[in-house]
């Protein structure tokens, strides 16, 4: 198949989705009230998309690795321990307080600290195997998991349902605020992209041999790496924890594109993302009435997805 085609394919599927999750029974007399929340829904689940799609794609690209992805490494821990913390600190009315401008700055600037902090030690002067910082990722995951479970222990029961409700990826309450400031974020990422798109495909052949074409590697790597801490930060704290939606819709792009090259791979696993996340809320949301949020279904075969890749390149 052409990458034509298969962008053509692709674009296709996302409008047809789209359409369906706006207008499957959307009752005529109240269009003008349901359609605006609609479409509201509809952006955050693309910008979401949008913004794991890419920034799993260059994490690959600079990790030389096809099985990462930013959330392993502990984000998603990271971001329940801040809430958690700022909640058992400060108090639920607190945290309701912060839930738009300042809580997003925090979450977001927070994360991109840890990231840039771990992903240190994939670029400094003598780099670790990027085995040896996937397993330190995962480490530091489950200390900032252990610690959030500890406080939520030490809460007000009643205070904890705030937290449980952040606990997994929800569409179903969007900060209109918060997603104007990740539209913007995540079209400036794009924008940003769109000269290096060439200069990525040599990234992705190893060090050696982007420092021998003239590349200064260690300096892009580091731009690439924050905007990855950014965008990742920036999903996260939108809508919560999505962990393995990356690895599942990049590993599914680089299998059905014709070429590795990022100008195709780039948008194809936008648009699988957008494609995935919409139907699957449009299936539990309009069709099986499913109140159970779209993201435990996606961790879940994520996960599983995740360990057989593991287990054939242990066999290979």
């Amino acid at each position: 198949m052409k990458p034509r085609t298969l962008l053509l394919i692709l674009t296709a599927l996302f409008i047809i989705s789209a359409g369906c999750f706006l207008f499957w029974g959307l009752p005529v007399q109240a269009m003008g009230f349901i359609l605006p929340r609609r479409v509201i829904k509809v952006t955050a689940l693309c910008v979401t998309a949008v913004s794991i799609a890419i920034s799993t794609t260059l994490f690959q690209t600079v990790s030389a690795n096809t099985i990462l992805t930013p959330s392993i490494l502990g984000l998603d821990s990271l971001y329940l321990l801040i809430q958690t913390l700022v909640m058992f600190l400060f108090g639920a009315q607190t945290l309701v307080i912060m839930s738009r401008i300042s809580d997003f700055l925090l979450s977001v600037g927070l994360m991109v600290l840890f990231s840039l902090a771990l992903f240190s030690l994939l670029l400094g002067k003598r780099p670790m195997a990027v085995t040896t910082v996937l397993f330190l990722g995962m480490i530091v995951g489950q200390l900032f998991g252990a610690l959030s479970s500890f406080f939520q222990l030490l809460i007000d029961p009643n205070e904890f349902l705030t937290i449980q409700a952040r606990m997994f990826a929800s569409f179903n309450t969007i900060n209109t605020s918060l997603l104007l400031v990740s539209t913007l974020i995540v079209a400036f990422a794009c924008l940003l992209l769109i000269p290096l798109v060439d200069t990525l495909d040599v990234l992705a052949m190893g060090r050696e041999m982007a420092i021998n074409l003239g590349i200064d590697h260690r300096r892009l790597s580091r731009w690439l790496l924050i905007g990855v801490s950014i965008l990742t930060a920036v999903a996260t704290a939108l809508v919560g924890p999505i962990t393995f939606l990356g690895l599942l819709v990049v590993s599914l792009a680089r299998q059905i594109s014709p070429t590795f090259r990022h100008r195709i791979i780039l948008p194809v696993s936008a648009l699988l993302a957008m494609v995935t996340l919409l139907i699957g809320q449009f299936i539990f949301e309009r069709i099986l009435h499913f109140s159970t949020p779209i993201s435990i279904i996606i961790n879940f075969v994520g996960g599983i997805y995740f360990l057989s890749l593991l287990i054939k390149r242990r066999r290979i």
